[in-house]
């Protein structure tokens, strides 16, 4: 989450009037995260959470989004639904931008996760699998293999400013990755961002899923080498835990499962998920304006992982 365009009181307090949710009482920006805009909205009848979809949001995917939301909320999954005005309407217009008025869930995003917390967002994310085999909507994965090199070249020569010799660093690793790819395992609509960050905890249990906004239709067990890499390192990409990374498996695959051909990949779908956010958190690096209020996030935590995956032994990813 963060705030790249700004939401005046009146602006927000006409937006309310649209919906049976009270009067504004207050609202703040959250500055967390890179993607999209979003103030705290207190209201004399409950909190929600508003989000204004930035320019990485297609506003023409909006409609999926809301659709997966309901459809896993329908399968008692804690994630937050977009409201429904009095007109029936999940998608405003706000400050020029495409929103959504989001129901507010409880908990907090823990920034080190014990084992325990990681084995439950392993089962959350292997229940979500399962509730989403008749989902019926497709959107294809907007950052996914294709897109890595087209987004490096755009980089360019700007990624040694970031590290001396990264962009060649990075070329090695695709060269490699477009012959090791596992394009035969089976695909569904995954998360594809599931972060601490992006779980709603209360001790040791999930109580929410949040920022769908990567949802796409993608190899499944990308979404679990994703989670891995998120859940399994120190913040800094240093300091791999293996009792997370055993009890994220373990919590996935009683939930769900992995096959053997997935388990056989996973270093290589490891090491994709991190080319992904090296290269998406670069650009936002070279690119984020100076007077947003958004929290830029270290590319090189990624170059780290991408460096363990490389080496690692499938024992030690907790397959």
């Amino acid at each position: 989450m963060a705030v790249y365009t700004h939401v005046s009181a009146e602006t927000l307090s006409a937006l309310l009037d649209l919906y049976d949710a009270g009067a504004l009482v207050s609202a703040k920006g959250i500055a967390e995260g890179v993607e999209n805009s979003n103030y705290l909205v207190d209201t004399t009848t409950g909190r929600f959470i508003l989000t204004l979809y930035e320019k990485r949001v297609d506003s023409a995917d909006l409609p999926f989004f809301m659709a997966l939301l309901d459809h896993l909320a329908d399968k008692t999954l804690p994630v937050p639904r977009a409201i429904a005005d009095r007109e029936g309407r999940q998608i405003q217009q706000v400050a020029g931008r495409p929103a959504c008025l989001i129901e507010f869930l409880p908990g907090v995003s823990v920034s080190h996760p014990t084992p325990a917390q990681t084995r439950a967002a392993g089962t959350a994310l292997g229940r979500m699998h399962a509730a989403l085999a008749d989902f019926p909507g497709v959107r294809a994965n907007a950052l996914g293999p294709d897109d890595w090199r087209p987004l490096a070249e755009r980089c360019g020569a700007d990624l040694d400013r970031i590290a001396p010799g990264l962009r060649a660093r990075v070329a090695a690793e695709l060269d490699w990755l477009d012959q090791a790819w596992p394009t035969q395992l089976p695909k569904s609509v995954i998360h594809a961002d599931l972060f601490p960050d992006n779980v709603l905890m209360r001790g040791d249990a999930v109580t929410g899923m949040i920022d769908f906004y990567f949802a796409c239709h993608d190899v499944r067990a990308w979404d679990v080498a994703v989670t891995h890499a998120a859940w399994c390192f120190e913040n800094d990409g240093s300091g791999f835990h293996a009792d997370r990374a055993a009890a994220l498996i373990g919590g996935y695959t009683d939930a769900f499962g992995l096959t053997a051909d997935e388990r056989a990949a996973f270093a290589a779908l490891a090491r994709g998920a991190c080319l992904r956010f090296l290269l998406t958190r670069a650009w936002d690096w070279l690119n984020t304006a100076a007077d947003a209020l958004v929290t830029r996030k270290d590319p090189l935590a990624f170059l780290r992982r991408l460096d363990f995956y490389r080496d690692a032994d499938p024992a030690e990813l907790g397959l």
